[in-house]
């Protein structure tokens, strides 16, 4: 991947993450237009790195929360931090589950799989357009929603899947107003970011995943590429998240599924 390549991408991830469209699939649509030819193995890496890099944009974004919450974990007492902290490790537990027993499985879906991507984009639009409709009953997030959401997390590992598209819209559903879905969404992914490039590392330094040292420089600039403008956008699209109508995003995502599709069977 050349340099100018991951840096377009870098842009592309820090830009999509947080609004319900895909940054993944946008990624893979990115790397097909820029005719990336990384092996699966490689591209997957470049698409966690980078999502690592909104993972820590995030949490300059939400350090107060992160501090709030973490202060109430220290108290060792049953209060809304705790409750909260408890919520967001069981919603992580699906996409840990299929993040570790489908690993090699899911490397094959981010090697340019342009129809693929495509029908997942209109698959989120669908999920969208049904929870713009969905009425708003206010509920809080509880430890049986926060799995649900957490299913749906696990589902939107696909590329053209948005995960903020299908944690938001699993929310909604629920009854579980915006606001505190936005930043329960925006944070449940954080832990499963860390944990990924954790497990990459090692499986570099134990030879399991073999990356040419070549490929180091477009992870490195992809990676500031991506917290940059990640840090830019999330000031401002969270807030259009909460109050946009979704059903915005549901066109968009249909459009470019379309097109993706359109485009993959006539080449």
């Amino acid at each position: 991947m050349e340099t100018l390549d991951a840096i377009i991408l870098g842009i592309i991830q820090g830009l999509t993450e947080f609004l319900p469209v895909s940054s993944s699939g946008h990624l893979e649509l990115g790397k097909a237009i820029l005719g990336d030819s990384s092996i699966p193995e490689e591209s997957l890496l470049f698409t966690v790195v980078v999502h690592f890099a909104t993972a820590l944009s995030t949490i300059v974004v939400y350090r107060k929360d992160i501090l709030h919450i973490l202060g109430g974990l220290f108290q060792f007492q049953w209060n809304s931090e705790t409750r909260f902290s408890f919520n967001i490790i069981l919603s992580m537990l699906p996409a840990a589950f299929v993040g570790v027993m489908f690993d090699k499985e899911i490397e094959s879906f981010f090697g340019g799989q342009i129809t693929f991507v495509g029908c997942m984009l209109l698959l989120t639009s669908i999920l969208l357009l049904l929870a713009d409709k969905a009425k708003n009953t206010g509920k809080e997030v509880t430890a049986a929603s926060a799995f649900m959401i957490g299913v749906s997390q696990a589902i939107a590992i696909m590329p053209g899947i948005s995960r903020s598209g299908a944690t938001i819209s699993t929310a909604v559903l629920l009854g579980i107003d915006r606001e505190r879905t936005a930043r329960f969404s925006f944070l449940m992914v954080v832990p499963l970011i860390f944990g990924k490039i954790a497990k990459d590392m090692l499986d570099i330094y134990s030879g399991d995943l073999v990356i040419e040292h070549a490929s180091a420089t477009p992870l490195v600039v992809g990676f500031i590429a991506a917290f940059l403008s990640g840090l830019l956008a999330c000031t401002w699209m969270i807030k259009l998240v909460k109050k946009a109508k979704l059903s915005y995003f549901s066109i968009y995502c249909a459009v470019v599924g379309i097109i993706a599709i359109s485009v993959s069977l006539i080449a």
